[in-house]
């Protein structure tokens, strides 16, 4: 075992190593340039957008529901673990490069989206599309789109389902002396009974559950940063400065180097809103919409709202607290900042949100294995796979953290190559859609 997780460790360092850093932030840059900005510009239109019903066009569910599915597979334990984890391995200055990877990750995920809904195809279990649809169909590689299916298939039982059971497990263990098993065994059962149903009952669970859960957090969030109100300024400090300069040693923090923070930065980025990994057009694609822009837009605000909202909420609590100084694990490190300010009040809060977003993203993610799966195999395979994927929470829930996330890492980069090389390939008709719709 022990050489399986040296090899998956140094396989993640390859992975997440210059070039697919400068391929994954070069292809967010590329499409805000060629987009004049879109994300920016059109950030108040695609807000109001999530709201609008669409009857026309095919799709099995609402804008809003595909942007609750997204958001349900993305608000997860990368927004409270993983911001934790950037911070501890690449220091305060990590922050900077998460916002950075959200910010032309919006593009990404707008140009995904777009990309997704044009190229869909109905299947006999509801509308079925993705990046393996949009690689074979429009950028006609086949091999690209059946290695992203793979990858993708894989990825689901890491960043969707060990990563989010383990760090559950972890913080009910330490909160409340539950045993892992015990959470594993009972997040089991839970995600089962939701993802019987298919996408529709997974959309109505999310539509449910995630508007609450975000809401909840926040409250939390402003709250701890209202009472350390003049901390504010100086984590601000922080993550400018060392975005661009090495994070010292200081106290239990073992230090930084700048290298670390753009690598812990934009890997925890993309763990946390997954833009450029091709996941989240996936649900895109189910949306019940006649114009491949209009759900584009919508999926743009998960980017904003996971890591420009969420994630942010979550540095700056920790940044604002001693915690990250300490050498409290990252695993319990939001929820001693959170507690360090409100008490237990805010150490359970954590734990709730972590159950519940980790919860979500399960539901979420297991979508996403399906449609992956189907591709692969065919429809026949989508009730087996339900079955290993509800069996790994368990699993996931008893293992060791380090290799839950390097085996993550690993997925979640090979799963962007495939990805970034189609929206590249196909980034004429992505601006082309654009122009039509904005009449340029």
């Amino acid at each position: 075992m022990q050489l399986i997780e040296k090899m998956v460790s140094t396989l993640s360092g390859w992975v997440w190593g210059p070039p697919v850093l400068l391929l994954l932030v070069g292809t967010g840059l590329y499409l805000t340039i060629i987009l004049r900005g879109m994300q920016f510009r059109a950030l108040p239109h695609a807000l109001r957008l999530i709201w609008h019903k669409e009857h026309a066009g095919d799709g099995d569910i609402s804008h809003f529901a595909a942007l609750m599915t997204a958001l349900a597979a993305t608000v997860g334990i990368g927004n409270i673990v993983g911001v934790a984890t950037a911070i501890t391995l690449g220091g305060p200055g990590a922050v900077f490069w998460m916002w950075m990877t959200g910010l032309v990750g919006m593009a990404t995920k707008y140009g995904e989206a777009v990309l997704a809904v044009k190229y869909r195809e109905k299947g006999p279990h509801g509308m079925r599309g993705g990046p393996m649809y949009y690689l074979s169909r429009g950028a006609n590689l086949p091999v690209l789109g059946w290695l992203f299916a793979l990858f993708t298939a894989l990825a689901t039982f890491g960043i969707g389902n060990m990563t989010q059971a383990n760090a559950v497990a972890t913080i009910f263990k330490s909160t409340f002396n539950v045993e892992t098993w015990v959470t594993g065994l009972v997040l089991m059962l839970l995600t089962g009974l939701v993802i019987l149903g298919g996408i529709k009952s997974i959309a109505k669970a999310t539509s449910l559950l995630v508007p609450f859960m975000i809401v909840c957090y926040l409250i939390g969030g402003l709250l701890v940063l209202a009472l350390q109100l003049d901390k504010i300024p100086h984590a601000l400090g922080l993550i400018f400065q060392h975005a661009f300069s090495p994070a010292a040693a200081g106290g239990g923090f073992a230090g930084a180097t700048i290298a670390a923070a753009m690598r812990f930065g934009v890997a925890r980025g993309v763990f946390s809103n997954e833009s450029g990994m091709g996941s989240a057009p996936i649900a895109a694609a189910a949306a019940r919409t006649a114009d491949p822009v209009k759900q584009a837009l919508v999926s743009m605000t998960q980017t904003f709202i996971d890591t420009l909202v969420v994630c942010s909420m979550t540095a700056l609590v920790i940044l604002t607290g001693t915690g990250w100084l300490e050498g409290v694990p990252a695993g319990q490190l939001t929820s001693a900042s959170f507690g360090a300010v409100l008490g237990q009040p805010g150490v359970l809060l954590v734990a709730l949100a972590t159950a519940l977003f980790a919860g979500s993203t399960l539901i979420g993610w297991n979508y996403y294995g399906e449609k992956a799966i189907e591709y692969l195999l065919g429809s026949g395979a989508i009730k087996p796979y339900r079955v290993v994927f509800v069996c790994m929470v368990l699993v996931g829930a008893m293992m060791q953290l380090e290799f839950v996330w390097n085996f993550s890492d690993l997925m979640n980069g090979m799963m962007i190559i495939p990805n970034t090389v189609g929206l590249l390939l196909l980034s004429k008709v992505i601006k082309e859609e654009t122009a039509r719709y904005f009449k340029w």
